[in-house]
């Protein structure tokens, strides 16, 4: 008895997608030994049919109408790497319509629109997988749906960017300003000319908005989802948490607090005592609380053409399993939940003042907190000369009440400035 032919459609032929054609020529064989599935791609959609492609098989038929591709009676599975709302969102309507697998590593689509294509895959009882979308070569997602099906998941959080990673990695460990250590990333290819989906915290929104749907069936958008950046993080802020045996990382929570669910991404001061702390350069990493199965790490290269790609063979050689033993994997309803709102949450945080160095201030400003309910955990002052600035650690604290302390404080004549407000996270 010989293998099953699974034939699959490309849409896009950038970083990703030529590397998913080098990686499936190099492991065909292999895979076909291991799952008794021979994978051969027969039609890629690129946007320049003039450009020379190295590396495609003569017998690809290439195309710049990638409707054709989704359409095509001899494409079984559709694979979706162009990225972006439109056309993406149409084509991949049109392949689950046509009850055909995709599998696609379009976080930000998914984010926005991801109950609607959930809902079509079920209705049309075909698979839609997305490995891809949220941590790049790491099982993240699979993990999710299948290894941790019937736990009771309670937190996920972690680093899901590798650019913003890259950059506070170098803001730690050379002292490197924001900015300096910014341009190294866009030289090194890790930070895009515009980084403002990354360094704002809306790409980590994306995927936190993905993971929230996974593991807790939640119908959660981007447009739910809290989010800050890590743009007013100065390299005074990393030397201060440096020094008190911490450093700074932007994490992705997705968590149930009590009767609500926790989706947010935000600076964190993180004990160099947790496990992510140690996670540097552009790696990602994601830590999963479970009611039975206690503590999990997954860490891996969160982007880059061959991790990506190797995410999307994964999703590529079950979508053809499932599609040759005529089934297929239900992502389920997602239901309404109620979402922790701004101002809610409960933290420790690090606040930073600039205040004019005279008598009585420290004492002024002290008592700002403590009107407001909030209780200082650690106090230090640096500078001098008519300047200094004055750094809190609080005790846990509501967000209401940080703000409150934080308006009247703004109010004092003793205070030039107020500096960047990060959340501290207890090892």
């Amino acid at each position: 008895m010989g293998n099953t032919q699974i034939r699959i459609g490309l849409l896009g032929f950038g970083n990703v997608g030529s590397a998913f054609i080098a990686l499936l020529e190099e492991q065909r064989s292999a895979i076909a030994a291991r799952t008794g599935l021979e994978l051969r791609v027969t039609h890629v959609a690129v946007k320049d049919l003039t450009k020379k492609r190295n590396g495609l098989d003569s017998e690809i038929e290439l195309t710049d109408e990638p409707q054709q591709v989704v359409t095509s009676p001899e494409v079984d599975i559709v694979v979706e790497l162009m990225g972006g709302l439109f056309p993406a969102k149409d084509l991949i309507e049109t392949a689950l319509a046509n009850s055909k697998p995709v599998v696609t590593a379009n976080k930000e689509l998914l984010s926005k629109e991801g109950k609607g294509l959930f809902r079509l895959a079920d209705k049309k009882r075909v698979d839609i997988h997305f490995e891809a979308a949220v941590a790049g070569g790491i099982p993240l997602i699979r993990v999710l749906r299948e290894s941790l099906a019937g736990e009771p998941v309670e937190k996920i959080m972690g680093i899901v960017n590798g650019t913003t990673n890259y950059i506070l990695s170098q803001m730690d460990e050379t002292g490197a300003p924001y900015d300096e250590a910014l341009l190294e990333a866009q030289q090194l290819g890790y930070a895009e000319s515009d980084p403002t989906a990354d360094v704002s915290g809306q790409d980590a929104a994306s995927k936190a908005a993905i993971i929230a749907m996974v593991a807790f069936g939640a119908d959660v958008a981007l447009n739910d989802v809290l989010f800050e950046g890590i743009e007013n993080i100065s390299s005074a802020d990393m030397a201060f948490a440096k020094k008190t045996g911490n450093t700074i990382k932007l994490l992705a929570m997705v968590a149930q607090r009590d009767n609500d669910l926790e989706v947010q991404v935000y600076p964190v001061m993180l004990s160099k005592n947790h496990p992510l702390s140690s996670v540097g350069d552009s790696y990602n990493a994601v830590f999963v609380e479970g009611n039975a199965v206690g503590d999990l790490m997954l860490f891996g290269r969160g982007a880059g053409g061959m991790p990506t790609a190797s995410a999307v063979m994964g999703d590529v050689i079950d979508s053809a399993f499932n599609l040759s033993k005529k089934t297929y994997r239900a992502m389920g309803t997602l239901e309404e939940v109620s979402l922790m709102k701004a101002g809610c949450q409960k933290s420790a945080y690090y606040i930073g003042v600039q205040v004019i160095d005279e008598p009585g201030v420290l004492a002024t400003v002290a008592s700002i907190f403590g009107d407001n309910g909030i209780s200082i955990q650690t106090m230090e002052q640096e500078g001098m000369g008519g300047e200094a600035r004055l750094i809190f650690i609080t005790h846990e604290a509501e967000e209401n009440q940080l703000e409150e302390t934080l308006s009247r404080l703004s109010g004092l004549s003793c205070v030039e400035k107020l500096g960047t407000i990060i959340k501290v996270l207890e090892a």
